[in-house]
C-alpha cells in the first residue's frame, strides 16, 4: 500500500469513527429526551386480551358475495367505475376518490358486479350507503400490479400519488386518507413521526398480532414513511407494556435504525392520537388543532404496513387483519380478511351460538358500537367483531340523575368537563358546547364506564357533534347563497353603471355633433348646401302633390266603377245559370253589387266635378289644342256608364220575364243552361288533354257532376210531361 493510500484509509477511518461518536452522542441525547409523559384522567377497564392471541393469524373461506362500500373513510363518498354485470379482478380499482380527501376502493377478489345500491354497511347510525356487490368467482386472481421498485429514487409526490392511488386510509379507527396526512398543509414543519401501537381498548389484539408477526413489514412502511417526510428527527414506535411479544419483535425488526420502540404503562385510552402525542413528546395538540401544529405525524402499524405492500409490492389496501372474539364463539382468534365480507360470514366460521349471542359490536367495549344486521361488511376501520353474551358485556342499566359527583371530569383525558356538555347537549346549546371545546371530546367513553348514574354521556356528545357539524354545514351554504346574491347585486349595478355611462357619452356625442352642424351651417359651404337642399325638397313636394292630381283621382274612381260593374255583369250571369233553390242568395248579392256600382257612380260624378273645376293647365303647343288626359278618361268613364247601364237593364228584364213564367219553362230554361255549360266543359277538358295540362283530372270531374245535374233535370222534367 503507498503512502497516500494508506493516508487516505486512516483519514477515512478517523471520519468514520468521528460519525459514529456523533451518532452515539445523538442516540444518547435522544434517550435522555425520550421521556415518557403522563395525560390527565384516563382508566383501567379490565384488558380482556388474552382469549384471541392464542393462535397465530389465520383465515376464513372467501365469501360468496363481498360488499364493498364506496365510504370506508373520512371524506366524500368514491365514485363507481364499474357497472352490472362487469367481470373485476382482485386489487382492480373500482371506484375512483372524489375530491383530495377521499380514498378510491378496490375489489377485493376477482368475481362480477352484480348490485350497486345502497346497503347496510357498520356505521353508528345503522343507516345504508352505495356499495358494490361481487359475487366472487373462487379463483381470486390479481390484477396486473406496479409496484415502485427504488421509491427512493422517485419524487415525494410520485409515492404519496402511489398511497393515494392503493386507497390507503388510516386503520386505527378514524380512516383519514393517508396520502393527505402525509402531506401538512400550512407548510408545517414535521420533526416527529409516531407509529402507534399501543391499541389500548379492551379485547382488540389485531395491532398487537401485526406487530408479533410482520413487524420487519410494519418497519419497512415506517422507512417510506419517513422517507415522505423528509427524515424526521425522531421516529418514535409507542407500545403499551402489556405487548411484550410485540415490542420484543419490533425491537429486533428496529435494530440498525434509527427508529425507538418506546414503551410505557397501561392506560386507557393512551391509544388516542393526541394522548400518544403528549406521553412521548410532552407536547399538547391545540383544541380543535391537528398534530401538524406541533410538528408531529401520528400513524397506525396496520397503516404502516399497508403503505409497505402499496409501495413495494403495488397491492391496494383489500384485506385487513381483525380480531373476532367474544363467548358466544367457539374459536377466538385474529382474521386476515378481505374487505366486503359479510360479518354473518365470519361468525358462521367461528361457530356462533345464536342462544349465547347478546349483540354484535363493531369495535371494543369502550368506544364500539352496536349493529344489528348482520350482512354488513368489513370495512377499512374495522378491527375488531366482539360477539359477548349477557354474562361477559351485560346491558347498561337504566339512566339515572346525574349526582354531580364529577367522576367524570377526572377521568377524562382530554380534561374537559363532561357533566356541564351533557347539560348543555341536553339543552341543545351549541354555543356552549363550542366554548366548552366539545370537539376535543375524542369519545374514549371513559366519562361513561365511570358514571355511577349510568348515563350514556358519550351518545349525547355524539348527537350534539351531528347538529353543529349539520348547522355548520347550513351556514356555509346560507354564506354561499348570501355571497352569490351580493355578487349578483354588485354585477348589476356595475351593468347599470356601465349603461348610464354609455347613455351620457352618447348624449354627449350628440351635443358636439350639433355644435359641429351649427358651426358648419354658418360657413359659405353650408349656406349653398342649404339652398341646394332646399330645391330637391321642393321638387320632392311638387312630385307629391302631382301624385295627387285630379287625373290621377278620376283614374281611381273610374277603375273601381269598371270593376263594379264586372261583378254585376258575373252575378247576373250567376243568377240566370243558378238553380231555383239557390236564386235568393244570388239575388241579395246581385243588390249588393249594385249598390256598390251607385257608390262608383256618385263617386265617378264627385270627381269629375271637381276636375271640371281645377284650372285648365296650359298646353305645350297652344296653336294646336289636344283632348287633355281628363277628357278621355271622361269619354271613356261616360261609355262604360252607359254599358253598365245596359247591363243592368238587361238583368231587370231577364229578372221580370223569369218572374212570369211557369214551373215547366224555368226548367226548361235552367236544362238549356246546363247543355251549354256541359259544352263548355267537354271543350276545355278537351283541351286541357290535348296540352297534357296538370288539372285535366279537376276539369273531368267537374264535368261528371255538370253531366249528373243535367241528367237530373231531364229526368225531371220527363216526369213532369208524363204526368201531364
Amino acid at each position: 500500500m503507498s503512502q497516500v493510500d494508506h493516508r487516505q484509509s486512516a483519514s477515512e477511518r478517523r471520519a468514520a469513527r468521528e460519525a459514529h461518536l456523533i451518532a452515539s452522542e445523538k442516540a444518547r441525547d435522544l434517550s435522555r429526551e425520550l421521556k415518557v409523559n403522563d395525560f390527565h384522567g384516563g382508566v383501567h377497564p379490565p384488558e380482556n386480551k388474552h382469549q384471541s392471541t392464542g393462535e397465530p393469524i389465520g383465515t376464513v373461506p372467501l365469501a360468496e358475495d363481498l360488499i364493498v362500500p364506496l365510504n370506508q373513510h373520512i371524506g366524500e363518498t368514491a365514485i363507481p367505475l364499474v357497472k352490472l354485470g362487469d367481470q373485476v379482478l382482485k386489487g382492480q380499482k373500482i371506484a375512483e376518490a372524489d375530491g383530495p380527501i377521499s380514498c378510491p376502493v378496490h375489489a377485493p377478489s376477482s368475481g362480477t358486479v352484480v348490485a350497486i345500491e345502497p346497503m347496510p354497511v357498520p356505521h353508528p347510525s345503522g343507516m345504508a350507503a352505495d356499495c358494490i356487490q361481487i359475487r366472487t368467482d373462487g379463483r381470486d386472481a390479481w390484477c396486473a400490479l406496479s409496484p415502485l421498485n427504488d421509491y427512493t429514487g422517485q419524487s415525494i409526490d410520485t409515492v404519496l400519488e402511489k398511497i393515494r392511488d392503493c386507497g390507503i386510509a388510516g386503520m386505527g379507527g378514524a380512516g383519514f386518507p393517508t396520502a393527505v396526512k402525509l402531506n401538512p398543509r400550512g407548510g408545517a414543519t414535521i420533526d416527529t413521526l409516531i407509529i402507534n401501537g399501543t391499541e389500548c381498548e379492551p379485547y382488540i389484539t389485531a395491532d398487537d398480532m401485526l406487530m408479533r408477526e410482520y413487524a420487519d413489514e410494519i418497519i419497512g412502511g415506517v422507512e417510506v414513511l419517513a422517507h415522505l417526510l423528509e427524515q424526521p428527527e425522531r421516529v418514535l414506535i409507542g407500545i403499551e407494556d402489556n405487548k411484550p411479544e410485540a415490542i420484543k419483535a419490533m425491537q429486533q425488526a428496529a435494530e440498525g435504525t434509527r427508529f425507538h420502540v418506546v414503551t410505557f404503562p397501561t392506560k386507557y385510552p393512551s391509544g388516542g392520537e393526541k394522548q400518544l402525542i403528549e406521553i412521548l413528546t410532552g407536547r399538547e395538540v391545540p383544541n380543535e388543532g391537528l398534530p401538524a401544529n406541533v410538528g408531529v405525524v401520528c400513524q397506525n402499524v396496520g397503516t404502516a404496513r399497508a403503505v409497505f405492500r402499496a409501495v413495494t409490492l403495488g397491492e391496494p389496501l383489500i384485506s385487513r387483519v381483525t380480531t373476532v372474539v367474544g363467548e358466544s364463539l367457539d374459536r377466538q382468534r385474529n382474521i386476515e380478511v378481505p374487505l366486503g365480507t359479510p360479518i354473518r360470514h365470519i361468525l358462521e366460521n367461528h361457530g356462533v351460538d345464536r342462544k349465547r349471542l347478546q349483540r354484535i359490536v363493531i369495535g371494543g367495549p369502550m368506544m364500539g358500537y352496536t349493529i344489528e344486521d348482520e350482512s354488513a361488511p368489513v370495512v377499512k376501520t374495522t378491527n375488531c367483531i366482539l360477539a359477548p353474551t349477557d354474562k361477559e358485556l351485560p346491558p347498561p342499566p337504566p339512566a339515572q340523575a346525574c349526582i354531580r359527583c364529577g367522576l367524570c371530569a377526572e377521568a377524562c383525558p382530554a380534561s374537559l368537563l363532561p357533566q356541564q356538555l351533557y347539560w348543555y347537549a341536553r339543552a341543545e346549546d351549541r354555543d356552549k358546547l363550542q366554548a366548552y371545546n366539545l370537539f376535543d371530546c375524542i369519545e374514549c367513553g371513559a366519562c361513561s364506564y365511570v358514571c355511577p348514574s349510568s348515563i350514556p354521556l358519550v351518545q349525547y356528545y355524539r348527537a350534539a357533534k351531528g347538529d353543529i357539524r349539520e348547522a355548520r354545514l347550513e351556514k356555509e351554504k346560507a354564506d354561499r347563497a348570501r355571497e352569490r346574491f351580493e355578487y349578483r347585486k354588485l354585477r348589476l349595478e356595475k351593468a347599470e353603471q356601465e349603461k348610464e355611462a354609455k347613455r351620457l357619452a352618447r348624449k354627449k356625442a350628440a351635443e358636439e355633433a350639433r355644435r359641429q352642424r351649427e358651426q358648419q351651417a354658418s360657413s359659405p359651404d353650408a349656406q349653398a348646401a342649404k339652398q341646394e337642399s332646399d330645391v330637391v325638397a321642393a321638387a320632392l313636394a311638387r312630385v307629391k302633390a302631382k301624385q295627387a292630381s285630379p287625373d290621377q283621382q278620376l283614374a281611381r274612381a273610374q277603375r273601381t266603377l269598371t270593376s263594379a260593374e264586372h261583378r254585376v255583369e258575373r252575378m247576373q250571369g250567376k243568377l240566370d245559370a243558378a238553380e231555383e233553390s239557390h236564386k235568393p242568395q244570388l239575388e241579395a248579392q246581385l243588390k249588393t253589387a249594385e249598390l256598390k256600382l251607385k257608390e262608383a257612380r256618385d263617386k265617378l260624378a264627385e270627381v269629375q266635378k271637381l276636375a271640371a273645376a281645377a284650372p285648365a293647365q296650359a298646353s305645350p303647343q297652344a296653336d294646336q289644342p289636344e283632348p287633355s288626359i281628363t277628357e278621355d278618361k271622361l269619354t271613356v268613364a261616360s261609355a262604360s256608364s252607359s254599358a253598365a247601364n245596359a247591363a243592368i237593364e238587361k238583368a231587370k228584364a231577364a229578372a221580370a220575364a223569369r218572374a212570369t213564367m211557369s214551373p215547366q219553362e224555368k226548367l226548361a230554361q235552367e236544362i238549356e243552361a246546363l247543355q251549354k255549360r256541359v259544352q263548355k266543359a267537354e271543350a276545355r277538358l278537351a283541351k286541357a288533354r290535348s296540352e297534357d295540362d296538370p288539372n285535366t283530372s279537376a276539369f273531368a270531374t267537374a264535368l261528371e257532376k255538370m253531366q249528373g245535374k243535367l241528367q237530373e233535370k231531364q229526368a225531371q222534367q220527363g216526369h213532369n210531361g208524363s204526368g201531364n
